[in-house]
């Protein structure tokens, strides 16, 4: 593989940014495990972060809420809670706390009004697992209402909620692919796709989702449109969920989180150092990942694109997986690394 991956430009080792020393243009606050992806909560007192531990689910990680602006950070899971499960499959039993991994996140208001969270969980096993989100004197908690396991040899990535209760989910390959599953999807193999979760039929894959490695998700208001970042075929596609059709697409490199501004732009973070630079920060010691990234705004109607902010690389941090808008601020998070940046937002 490592032949291979050279061919595709492999370079040096990645080396990690120590120290915690902002810029003229991107603040940055550290202490954090990974905080791959991020919600704002509904009240606007801060945002729910995932720290994740590794994809693989060998190390776990956790959910963090951060108070803004004040910076109150509080694990709300896993904490002690009772087996609730009105949510999601009635057969999935709690996750494991102490193995707890999760990975992408989103949060959707029910139609009964109550908040609902979901988060991919790697920890002993592949799952989606489902909190009430509840606001409290001092910020959030998280009660953890139910789940969904995933299929066999399902590997997922990104959650997206149904205001119905269920949710979609990117599946990146075949969880027992291994090294040579990472090799059919660099050369634009489609092993993965999108599932859709109903609280009556289960798990079923979308049409025309499949593609190679999807990773970011998001919906459109009106549910009609699923928005799919497929990594390793570099871009970002527009699905008409009626029909299973791709109605428009954008070429960007490497796209993976995505969330939705103020104005309704598509915000995709596109880490532009590619695979290579993915798998050089996989076991960054300290500090953080220094791979160069891009944040870009999408229309989503035409998928006409605008960067809005092109890092080449270095300090105060790289390889950035989400940009989440938030009271006239981009926050920042990373698979690989121990901080959350903000940019200042320009109207």
């Amino acid at each position: 593989m490592c032949a291979i991956l050279f061919a595709f430009g492999c370079g040096a080792p990645n080396t990690p940014i120590l120290g915690c020393d902002s810029s003229t243009l991107v603040a940055v606050q550290c202490g954090f495990q990974n905080p791959e992806d991020m919600v704002a909560d509904p009240w606007g007192g801060g945002l729910v972060v995932s720290q994740m531990g590794s994809m693989d689910g060998s190390s776990p990680g956790n959910l963090l809420w951060l108070g803004l602006p004040d910076g109150h950070r509080e694990v709300v899971f896993p904490v002690a809670h009772d087996d609730r499960r009105l949510w999601g499959a009635r057969d999935c039993p709690p996750p494991d706390p102490v193995a707890f991994a999760p990975h992408g996140i989103d949060l959707e208001q029910r139609a009964d009004g109550r908040w609902m969270l979901a988060a991919v969980n790697h920890g002993l096993r592949e799952s989606v697992e489902l909190f009430e989100l509840i606001q409290t004197g001092k910020g959030v908690a998280l009660e953890w209402r139910g789940c969904a396991l995933g299929p066999e040899n399902a590997y997922f990535n990104d959650v997206v909620l149904r205001r119905d209760g269920g949710f979609w989910v990117t599946h990146m390959m075949p969880r027992d692919g291994g090294t040579w599953a990472m090799v059919q999807s660099l050369f634009g193999r489609d092993l993965g796709f999108v599932y859709q979760w109903h609280h009556q039929l289960g798990f079923s894959k979308v049409r025309g989702s499949r593609g190679a490695f999807p990773n970011g998700l998001e919906k459109s208001a009106d549910e009609q449109f699923l928005f799919v970042n497929l990594y390793m075929d570099n871009e970002v596609r527009k699905l008409d969920l009626s029909s299973g059709r791709v109605v428009a697409s954008a070429a960007m490199a490497s796209p993976d989180n995505s969330s939705w501004s103020d104005s309704g732009q598509l915000l995709v973070a596109s880490q532009t150092a590619g695979l290579l630079g993915m798998m050089s920060c996989q076991d960054v010691p300290e500090g953080n990942c220094g791979n160069s990234y891009q944040i870009v705004a999408l229309d989503s109607d035409d998928m006409s694109q605008r960067t809005l902010l092109d890092h080449r690389g270095g300090a105060p941090m790289g390889g950035v997986t989400v940009a989440l808008e938030h009271d006239a601020r981009l926050y920042l998070g990373t698979f690989a690394g121990d901080r959350i940046g903000t940019i200042a937002v320009e109207k």
